[in-house]
């Protein structure tokens, strides 16, 4: 049975999420993660190339050879990920620095490439479109909630913005040095993938 267009957008923030449940784009989470700034573009960035990349390669999908068709689903999403790496440049220099590399790392993303060739090739386009902005959202779920904990408690703000002044200003808190550490990231997203699975027993490995 076809799901829902609410489904396709819901399912892979909690049910299905791409790195709580499939453990794909770890790598990007860890590294982006220790401010909330860069976290949110960063998870705006993978929605919109998964998103238009899933669109398109669907509406070509019977015109590609299946002999080439990763070659062809890999041309369309670095294509995207240039254009959204070009806007970002010239818009929003500073955060650019500060994604640095990770943003053209977008094109070796598992999620983008998993919901291309497992979704995209073998759905209509509205349907892949959906599914690649729900992919997305559950990426930027656990990017935004690492990223909250890590720059509140690890920095003493959110956005920037100082929330717990710290001892060194002349405040009262004593920030967490490890939380400033990308390996903290790797912790927070472990505890995430066992509090989803044990409120959803369903997601468990099963022996």
């Amino acid at each position: 049975m076809a799901e829902s267009t609410r489904e396709l957008l819901t399912r892979s923030i909690f049910r299905r999420n791409p790195i709580a449940l499939l453990i794909l784009g770890i790598c990007s989470a860890l590294a982006v993660t220790g401010q909330m700034a860069t976290a949110v573009v960063m998870a705006i960035c993978v929605t919109l190339v998964t998103a238009f990349s899933s669109l398109i390669i669907s509406i070509v999908r019977f015109q590609i050879p299946s002999t080439v068709r990763i070659g062809i689903q890999i041309t369309v999403i670095a294509t995207l990920v240039i254009l959204v790496d070009q806007i970002l440049k010239a818009f929003y220099f500073d955060l650019a620095k500060q994604l640095s590399i990770y943003v053209g790392l977008i094109i070796t993303n598992c999620i983008v490439m998993g919901r291309a060739e497992g979704f995209a090739m073998s759905n209509p386009p509205v349907a892949s479109f959906m599914d690649g902005i729900g992919n997305g959202l559950g990426y930027g779920f656990i990017l935004i909630v690492v990223s909250f904990i890590r720059e509140l408690f690890g920095s003493g703000s959110v956005f920037g913005i100082e929330i717990l002044p710290l001892t060194t200003s002349g405040g009262w808190y004593v920030r967490n040095g490890l939380l400033i550490l990308p390996a903290s990231a790797f912790f927070l997203i472990a505890l995430i993938i066992w509090a989803l699975r044990t409120v959803d027993p369903s997601q468990q490995e099963k022996d």
